[in-house]
């Protein structure tokens, strides 16, 4: 188990970390494929294919692809860094409170 910020270890510590790992491969994955995409239709069409058109399209369709399509994962990595937010802000208070007391 592993620690959080000097309290009781935490069993969902992995949890918090994979939800992050799988957020952020998916919003990669969706970047590359939508990349992939964009410069084959480019590159059929017109032959050529700009590279920075290409990753600038991408960029705007992979991202307006995972705010739809990535909500529920988006949404419970954001639970995750509230909470930890939350717990650190009220350790913190504790310490404020400890501190003012001695």
């Amino acid at each position: 188990m592993t620690q959080d910020s000097g309290a009781q270890p935490t069993a969902d510590y992995p949890v918090r970390v994979k939800q992050f790992w799988i957020y952020t491969a998916l919003r990669l994955l969706f970047f590359v494929a939508t990349a992939a995409v964009v410069f084959g239709i480019w590159l059929a069409v017109a032959g050529t294919a700009p590279i920075m058109w290409v990753l600038v399209i991408a960029l705007l369709v992979s991202g307006l692809a995972s705010y739809f399509l990535l909500a529920r994962q988006r949404a419970a990595l954001a639970q995750n860094v509230d909470e930890r937010a939350r717990r650190a802000t009220s350790k913190f208070e504790e310490l404020k409170a400890k501190e003012d007391v001695d």
